[in-house]
């Protein structure tokens, strides 16, 4: 069974049919729309390359997923998202204290999962996530501040969505290979390896928010446009920019006058003039060359990494 299907069929063992429905019932809704269930497997395939046992890291492995999916939950009501993996986000169905509820709970659920880890590695796990959970706060406050500065630099958006997003990755793979006993070297390989993935998923997800298929990726596109989201995309396109073309960005991503749609285009027109596009698509193959340079640091067969090198290969040409 992939690590993949492991996840899943624990995730469906998991019973949310409790009372109140009010707090339970957008928990299940969340969790049943599925998601690429990435982190958890993360932590599941890196225990597998140490021969692991799964039973020992799923607690942990769920607990990362709930977590994921609570930061979901809090992250669609602060950016006011419609829509999550095709479905009306918890804060459209329900309202926005149930999201707020819902995800306050979800993280309790996350941490009483933690506490079936075994005591001998428990200490750890807990060090492990919790800094990461700090940081992922972190990271979205810097999200929220960069929204009302003029001076967020490329180096500034990398370090706020390495927090934000590829801390989680990096930390499912540690707290995997940590629980099946690897050494520390092969863990912070791993967690390495995690970072740079990060880095290239997210900078995938800018571009595909622009240049996707929403019938595929699960959102509407242009919404980093239509809220002036700082991404790598404007971001670069400000510095390639001539003067007029600056002047021209600002003022369509200012502009209440004219339809999404037309901003969308009027924006997208701009960064195809700019060849923004390629220039992030270059940046996405440079962290996915240097996540699968970590994996040669780690002391077990090729045909065990075979896994976490094709997954890197794939999100490179994801299309959602």
């Amino acid at each position: 069974m992939t690590a993949i299907e492991y996840i899943q069929q624990n995730i469906d063992s998991l019973n949310w049919q409790r009372n109140p429905r009010g707090l339970y019932e957008p928990i299940e809704y969340t969790l049943q729309a599925g998601g690429k269930r990435l982190r958890p497997a993360l932590a599941i395939m890196a225990s597998d390359l140490f021969d692991g046992d799964r039973q020992k890291v799923l607690p942990a492995a769920l607990a990362l997923e709930i977590f994921h999916n609570f930061t979901l939950l809090h992250d669609d009501v602060m950016d006011n998202a419609s829509i999550r993996r095709g479905r009306p986000t918890v804060h459209v169905r329900w309202n926005e204290n149930t999201a707020i509820l819902s995800g306050d709970q979800m993280l309790i659920e996350a941490y009483k999962l933690l506490s079936q880890v075994k005591p001998d590695r428990l200490p750890e796990v807990l060090y492990l996530f919790n800094k990461m959970a700090t940081e992922i706060c972190e990271g979205q406050q810097y999200d929220v501040e960069f929204e009302n500065r003029d001076d967020v630099s490329l180096d500034d958006y990398l370090m706020m969505i390495r927090l934000k997003t590829s801390v989680l990755l990096a930390t499912s793979l540690q707290i995997g290979a940590l629980i099946a006993g690897a050494g520390q070297t092969a863990q912070l390989a791993l967690y390495q390896y995690g970072i740079n993935l990060g880095l290239a998923f997210q900078l995938q997800d800018d571009l595909l928010d622009v240049y996707g298929n929403p019938q595929t990726f699960g959102k509407a596109i242009g919404g980093d446009i239509l809220c002036a989201k700082k991404t790598y995309l404007l971001l670069t396109a400000m510095l390639k920019a001539d003067p007029q073309q600056k002047q021209q960005l600002s003022l369509l991503l200012a502009d209440h006058s004219i339809s999404d749609q037309q901003k969308i285009h009027a924006v997208t027109d701009i960064y195809n003039q700019l060849s923004v596009r390629q220039a992030c698509e270059e940046v996405v193959k440079k962290y996915t060359l240097l996540a699968l340079a970590e994996l040669d640091k780690i002391p077990v067969s090729e045909e065990k990494k075979l896994i976490l090198i094709n997954l890197a290969q794939k999100l490179l040409a994801r299309k959602e």
